[in-house]
């Protein structure tokens, strides 16, 4: 393991440069071999094949701080899907109910406790999707502070909207509540909403293999929403599965789709030509399978959820060749899905779909950081983004299982070293 230490910008003036075996910049189809990257505290000042520029080095220095040509260096992650207020690595229905009545307040102190233990993992993002509690909203405000902690950035909605009586009760507040759907745009916004979260259908009705509800929102209700979050400079994610609701929000002019089952072929087209994103969370649904037996579901059950996982998984592959913008994000905060972990299992499950690891690794890295207009800039190999990075032996490109290996994560001037085996509790 390479000496932690002489990792770190220890001041703003002493840079580092480090000549790696493999570099993933987070948004190109090849890797780089034999690369440069120098930087600071704060900022990647050069990442490239060709040797830095004398001037970005420090004053008498000519050769790089470290020569690594066993590792590979790729951006940190970014789970572009996860909810803070919710627990996911607990299986116990009975302890995940009584999770949820405690009071906002603690319901935020278990969510600021897992802010460091991400980092250490590597993800160093996460847009939250949506709370009724002020969890994310707290969260998000933390995050942008001059008091900052040892935190992966975090921006989020806050509460979701959806129509009352209809799905989304547990992190939504309903259109009703508002007099028209711009004072309800409008109201998020005034709470501290960084995007507006839709719930424009409802999600899959396991036992029968589908989405059995009609949509809760129309083509032109979404339409409406996403013309008013644009007046405030405000991007649109969109929860929709089945495609009528799918219909809905494509035609509705979101800016990305969450989750997305059961999608057409015609409808990835149509994302494509609108560079609507998709945020596919294969997690939530294959925790059900792999905890099939706590759950209560029996095999008719089981073949339909991995029915519906081999679909979503085929229209994965056809997106990706098709040139939809994909974004990797969990759905942490799910039954099974463990934030840091869950998002780890993601890009698992993303590759088992059929996806190249690279591929896998640009949607957790620079497509989100290119799409989703965060405040800071990260997810990206590239001079001007931040020093937020992840420095492994284990070749991702093989697989991104590698990514639980032993890893070096450097963030900010903070050098960690992490091991294998991290315990989902509490996440």
């Amino acid at each position: 393991m390479v000496e932690i230490d002489l990792l770190a910008a220890k001041t703003d003036e002493r840079r580092v440069w480090l000549r790696v075996g493999t570099l993933l910049d987070g948004v190109s189809a090849a890797p780089l071999r034999n690369a440069h990257i120098v930087y600071d505290r704060k900022t990647i000042l050069f990442a490239g094949e060709d040797s830095p520029p004398r001037d970005l080095l420090n004053a008498g220095q000519t050769q790089p701080d470290h020569d690594l040509p066993q590792y590979t260096l790729l951006p940190g992650l970014t789970d572009a899907h996860t909810h803070f207020f919710l627990e996911g690595g607990e299986l116990d229905a009975d302890k995940r109910s009584a999770f949820l009545k405690q009071s906002p307040a603690e319901l935020l102190d278990h969510a600021r406790q897992r802010l460091e233990r991400l980092v250490r993992m590597g993800i160093i993002a996460a847009r939250d999707a949506g709370d009724k509690d002020g969890v994310g909203l707290a969260l998000s405000k933390l995050s942008a502070s001059g008091d900052r902690p040892l935190m992966p950035y975090i921006d989020s909605p806050g509460a979701a909207i959806h129509h009352r009586g209809r799905y989304g009760a547990f992190m939504a507040e309903p259109l009703e509540d508002c007099l028209t759907p711009r004072q309800c745009v409008e109201a998020r916004v005034k709470a501290g909403a960084d995007r507006i979260k839709l719930i424009p259908t409802g999600i899959i009705n396991f036992k029968k293999g589908a989405v059995t509800t009609a949509p809760q929102m129309s083509t032109e209700e979404v339409a409406e929403l996403v013309a008013a979050a644009k007046t405030f400079g405000k991007q649109t994610l969109a929860h929709a599965s089945g495609e009528i609701g799918i219909d809905h929000v494509i035609d509705g002019g979101v800016d990305s789709i969450e989750h997305g089952f059961f999608v057409r072929e015609d409808q990835l087209a149509k994302m494509r030509d609108e560079e609507i994103a998709w945020v596919p969370t294969f997690a939530p649904v294959q925790s059900q399978v792999d905890h099939s037996d706590r759950m209560g579901w029996d095999t008719e059950v089981v073949a339909n959820l991995k029915k519906i996982l081999d679909a979503h998984a085929a229209s994965l592959v056809k997106a990706h060749a098709m040139g939809v913008q994909m974004i990797a994000g969990s759905d942490a905060g799910s039954y099974g899905v463990a934030h840091g972990l869950g998002f780890l299992y993601e890009l698992e499950l993303m590759q088992r779909a059929g996806l190249s690891p690279l591929a896998v690794i640009n949607s957790a890295t620079g497509a989100g950081s290119k799409r989703l207009a965060f405040k800071e800039k990260f997810g990206q190999i590239k001079a001007g983004f931040l020093s937020r990075f992840i420095l492994t032996r284990h070749s991702p490109l093989e697989s991104v299982t590698h990514l639980l290996d032993e890893r070096i994560i450097v963030f900010d001037g903070a050098v960690f070293a992490t091991c294998a085996g991290v315990s989902a509790s509490g996440l």
